[in-house]
């Protein structure tokens, strides 16, 4: 086992990365930027190094800067958690050129499965059904060409796209120019790969992954699926474990083709293979992701295998101790992403000083947290502070516990994304299961220059109604009191005198 490991990351991921690392008696190094100097997982690793200023180009992108810290703490391997340089195959190469073990897959497989389109054709050599898309297009004719073959719509899509960065919805010819423009400047900017490709648009689907696990000896288990079809904008926002309204013979199936896939490349460590499911339950493959996922922690939860330890151990030359028959699901857990954003205005991050913090508690709560009282949240980076995670015996439970969970939470001196999740929680269609990836697209809708809360309107006519209601209390314990004084007192005597006079039984006072 590794004696000390480097995290490759900031925020929350990099706090749940050192716990594990202190379970297992090794000790962490943490890096950041001049903007986390006072952040959370500088604080709670044994030793910590500054590697730029904010922006995330000179400091969590930094791979010689990095590098050179690793050398310098004596670290023996880099967890890279998820985004940054988790998928960056040139990291990945240089820790191996360098004699430092990059806990994750080989260089050559994230090269493979971070080209989306040398993805797909391997996934479709391997035996498993591909939405219908294209090769790599260079100009808008091209890609005008092969929309005749495919149809409209189509999601046009950058080759080294992921994070719901790099894809437009292009339903007619008039938006292919705008579309190709803007895709292919948002992924030269975000991935530096401006290569795209179309792939046909499914209507309505739903987007369910699976989680696989696979050691250095060729054993490779899933460790079943998870519902991600709660997005916006392409992000997802809500995930469950398991997915809904898949039965046993569709679980198990899906969960043989995602193993097939990873057999297929060679894969080794934590993975995820993305499938959307269209109206009839038809799965197709989207792409795979060669990292751990934000979402991990509602598959921890009801399978109960430590992902983080696993990769951890996977990466120190460990085998896997489970075989297939010897995992299944328990209970069901969903998770909700807390983000430092207001939902009332576009969803415009909201960085600043967390000026109080409350964190839910109780049986079946998990929060993930990457601040803490009096912290600072950037606005250099993304802004999500928290996964507040929920586990139950079965899925209305599970609801019902994140509901109470989400009153719970209180942050104080910035806005969060917790009223939008209790809104999404409480819709007769997520209660029901009956989502899709256009869910939010569909019910939550934009008035005008002002978002549409349904939420808010039965919030107003609760209070309206308590409103009423406690006026309407007050008059009746006014008319009650006048009543209750004139039963016990009367003008008696000719002086002005007062005396009591008991009131008799049966007697009242009609209103």
């Amino acid at each position: 086992m590794f004696k000390r490991i480097l995290i490759a990351n900031r925020g929350e991921i990099a706090v749940r990365i050192i716990r594990v690392c202190r379970e297992l008696d090794i000790e962490t190094v943490a890096i950041y930027s001049e903007a986390d100097r006072h952040s959370l997982h500088v604080k709670y690793a044994d030793y910590a190094y500054l590697v730029g200023p904010a922006p995330s180009v000179q400091s969590y992108l930094a791979i010689d800067g990095i590098l050179e810290v690793a050398k310098k703490s004596g670290a023996e391997a880099i967890h890279p958690g998820y985004g940054f340089l988790a998928e960056s195959s040139e990291f990945a190469r240089k820790c191996q050129e360098n004699g430092i073990v990059f806990i994750g897959p080989s260089p050559k497989v994230i090269d493979q499965m971070g080209d989306k389109v040398k993805a797909r054709a391997l996934m479709k050599e391997a035996g498993m059904p591909v939405v219908p898309g294209s090769s790599i297009l260079d100009s808008e004719e091209e890609v005008a060409k092969a929309a005749q073959t495919i149809g409209y719509p189509f999601m046009l899509k950058a080759v080294a796209g992921g994070g719901g960065k790099g894809l437009r919805l292009v339903r007619s010819s008039r938006q292919i120019l705008s579309s190709y423009r803007a895709v292919r400047s948002e992924a030269a900017s975000s991935f530096g790969d401006s290569r795209l490709y179309i792939e046909k648009y499914l209507d309505r689907p739903r987007h369910v992954e699976v989680q696989i696990l696979a050691d250095k000896y060729g054993r490779v288990v899933h460790l079943y699926d998870r519902e991600c079809s709660i997005q916006r904008r392409h992000q997802k926002i809500i995930e469950e474990c398991p997915a809904p309204g898949l039965d046993h013979r569709m679980r198990r199936h899906i969960g043989r083709i995602a193993i097939q896939g990873a057999r297929a490349v060679g894969y080794v460590g934590a993975g995820t293979l993305e499938f959307l499911l269209d109206r009839d339950n038809n799965f197709y493959f989207l792409e795979m992701n060669t990292r751990l996922q934000v979402e991990h922690g509602v598959t921890e939860r009801v399978i109960g295998i430590d992902l983080v330890k696993a990769q951890i151990e996977i990466a120190a030359g460990g085998s896997l101790p489970w075989r297939q028959r010897h995992i299944s699901p328990t209970g069901h857990a969903i998770e909700c992403r807390i983000y430092a954003e207001d939902p009332e205005n576009d969803f415009m991050p909201c960085p600043g000083r967390i000026e109080g913090l409350r964190l839910p508690e109780g049986v079946g709560v998990r929060n993930d947290c990457g601040v803490y009282e009096g912290a600072e949240v950037p606005i250099h980076y993304d802004p999500m502070i928290a996964k507040l995670i929920v586990w139950g015996e079965n899925r209305v439970e599970t609801i019902l516990r994140m509901r109470r969970a989400l009153r719970e939470y209180q942050v104080r001196g910035i806005k969060t994304n917790i009223p939008f999740h209790q809104w999404i929680l409480r819709h007769p269609r997520f209660m029901a299961g009956d989502f899709n990836t256009g869910f939010i697209d569909e019910e939550y809708r934009r008035i005008g220059d002002e978002e549409y809360y349904p939420h808010k309107d039965i919030a107003l006519a609760t209070a309206a109604i308590a409103a009423l209601h406690h006026e309407q209390q007050r008059a009746l314990r006014l008319l009650e009191q006048g009543a209750a004084e004139k039963s016990q007192w009367r003008d008696r005597g000719r002086r002005g005198s007062l005396r009591a006079v008991p009131s008799y039984p049966g007697r009242s006072w009609k209103r």
